[in-house]
Parts: structure tokens; sequence; C-alpha cells
């Protein structure tokens, strides 16, 4: 059994299995999901699990280098936009990194979303509160 927080199967499998840049999306309930991107679906009702929590979970299992959000995510959800910005400065507190933070318009962040190596699907219903994760290295 893993020590770590991160239970699911198919996130301890994608998180084994990733290469360097490789990027993953965690998003909203309502994120479209290409057909051909490998889908992880965690939303069991409105809320649950939450997109930070799940961030939180996904944060403490991977190591990250980069960060891309939608424009529209500060505007439309600033309290959820500040939430994962606080997890993004005390994981680079934690690690003693800095990532870059790319900000992009929604429909781009779509588009991109479909070279994820994985869409993790949340129960959260926060407009623009879907995130893509690029995968760093632990060395």
């Amino acid at each position: 059994m893993n020590k770590h927080a991160l239970l699911n199967a198919d996130m301890n499998y994608l998180v084994a299995t990733l290469g360097h840049t490789d990027e993953v999306t965690i998003c909203d309930a309502g994120l479209p999901i290409p057909a051909q991107v490998q889908r992880i679906d965690l939303a069991l009702t409105h809320g649950v699990p939450s997109f930070i929590a799940t961030v939180k979970v996904w944060l403490a299992s991977s190591q990250i280098e980069g960060v891309v959000m939608a424009e529209e995510f500060a505007d439309v959800s600033p309290e959820c936009h500040q939430q994962l910005l606080a997890e993004i400065e005390a994981e680079q507190q934690a690690t003693g990194r800095t990532f870059t933070i790319e900000y992009i318009s929604h429909e781009a962040f779509k588009q991109r979303s479909g070279h994820s190596r994985a869409v993790i699907r949340t129960g959260e219903c926060t407009p623009y509160a879907n995130v893509i994760f690029k995968t760093g290295v632990v060395f």
C-alpha cells in the first residue's frame, strides 16, 4: 500500500509513467474532454471531490515545473484562482523550485488539454477551475 495520500490506481499509474514535460489536466465537472485523451473521472456529485483537494493530492504526488490556466479564471472565479495560486506557492516553497505560470484563453486551454497524457475530472462546479500541470523531474 502507498505511504502517500494518492490512493487512486489510475492516478498512481499516471504519476509512475509520466516523463519530463508531459502535461496533465485537472478540471472542473464541465470541461469537455477529448475522446483520445485518458479520462480519470473522480466526480461523484457537485463539489466532490473539489478541484483544490484534487490539486493538493496531485502536487503531493507529482513533481511539476509549469502551470497553465485560462485567462478567464482569475476574473470569473477569483477565490478559487487565489486558492490555486496559494497551493502553487506552497509547492514552490516546499520544493525550493520556481514554476512557470502561463495564462492562455479558455478556448486555447481546451485545445491544449487535448494534448495532455490524461485529464482528471473533479466534481468542481466553479467556472474555469481547470489547470494543466507540466511534469518536472525530481533530480
